[in-house]
């Protein structure tokens, strides 16, 4: 039976109530596949990690991830914590930098029983994650930002072949598993070097792959094209900033924000990690919807499975998801969704359909 140890990081507001949610389905999952076993290792993170080291992102945690064969991790509040600790980066972009987690993977998917206001659509967002506009991760010391007078302020974006190239590539690699598309999305009309860059380098990377069409969209047009004809759409290449956007209108456009899940991965290190926030106006209630971080889960096995060459762990990440679409297609349903479940009852249901 192979053995996969999975750190967990619960996080703040309605995090603990998701993340255990989570570790419950793939604990449940594992045990009736009867293959694989998960070993969880919880770790201290946001409000936990302050109260225990001052730190909401400590180095403790840090190095134990890195004895992980990948983690999940809650959502955090950031803009509750003491100053002195906001001017830090947050605990997902420390994350991020500090592992060279540069694929955001966002997929936005239309679900049965959920109301989707694009009708249907079946698309994933690349976004580079590691420089662009996100001032916070674009230097190797210190910050990009300066303010030269009281009044007037400075941000750089940094774009780099090496960053464009590892992102393309990624996207390129998944189109071909799936409608063989890509589109480029940038401002290069405006942003001539920086974005001119990203285009230039995605349209370089995608002549490696001559079986996907490749076409380029302004952010701004892209915004509207999503709204009118997502369906259209298969696979995004885009940088940080643009793809953070474009990722939570999406995710909104086939049904919710707080249903829409994510990965973060390099090429050996991967952080499940849903797109929504902490919801700290419904902490504690068990009336929080879980299903962004479980699909978020599920999207990690898939990627731990590809990593691994091992089939059993997409099976399990594939009963996963069936046991959730079932349950939500047959009326489980968390308040958000107008239905009456906990967040309890609604793991509950999927932990019962998995045993189908």
């Amino acid at each position: 039976m192979a053995t996969y140890k999975i750190g967990v990081l619960y996080g703040d507001g309605i995090g603990p109530e998701i993340t255990k949610a989570t570790v419950d389905v793939l604990t449940a999952a594992s045990k009736l596949a009867g293959t694989t076993k998960f070993e969880f290792v919880e770790l201290p993170m946001g409000w936990d990690g302050i109260e225990k080291y001052n730190d909401p992102m400590p180095q403790s945690t840090k190095d134990a991830l890195k004895e992980t064969h990948g983690w999940i991790m809650g959502p955090h509040d950031s803009a509750s914590y003491p100053k002195e600790l906001k001017e830090k980066r947050n605990p997902s972009g420390e994350l991020r930098t500090y592992f060279d987690l540069y694929a955001n993977v966002r997929p936005a998917k239309t679900m049965e029983g959920i109301r989707s206001v694009v009708g249907d659509a079946d698309l994933v967002i690349y976004r580079e994650n590691t420089e662009g506009y996100y001032c916070d991760r674009n230097m190797y010391v210190g910050v990009g930002e300066w303010k030269v007078t009281p009044d007037i302020v400075i941000s750089a974006g940094v774009f780099t072949r090496k960053a464009i190239e590892r992102i393309a590539h990624a996207a390129f690699k998944a189109a071909l598993q799936r409608r063989k598309k890509v589109t480029i999305v940038h401002k290069a009309n405006v942003i001539q070097l920086g974005s001119g860059l990203f285009l230039d380098v995605c349209r370089e990377v995608g002549q490696q792959y001559p079986d996907v069409e490749v076409d380029d969209y302004h952010i701004d047009a892209m915004a509207a094209h999503l709204v009118r004809r997502a369906n259209d759409f298969d696979v995004i290449v885009t940088e940080n900033m643009f793809g953070d956007i474009l990722s939570d209108l999406t995710g909104e456009l086939v049904g919710s924000l707080g249903l829409a899940p994510s990965i973060n991965s390099s090429d050996n290190q991967a952080m499940a990690q849903a797109a929504h926030g902490s919801a700290p106006d419904i902490a504690g209630k068990n009336i929080a919807n879980p299903t962004g971080i479980i699909l978020s889960a599920v999207m990690f096995l898939e990627w731990l499975a590809s990593q691994h060459n091992d089939p059993k762990v997409s099976e399990i990440a594939r009963n996963i998801e069936n046991g959730l679409f079932l349950a939500i297609s047959e009326g489980v349903k968390t308040k958000d969704l107008g239905g009456t479940a906990s967040t309890t009852e609604f793991t509950e249901g999927i932990i019962e359909r998995l045993k189908r």
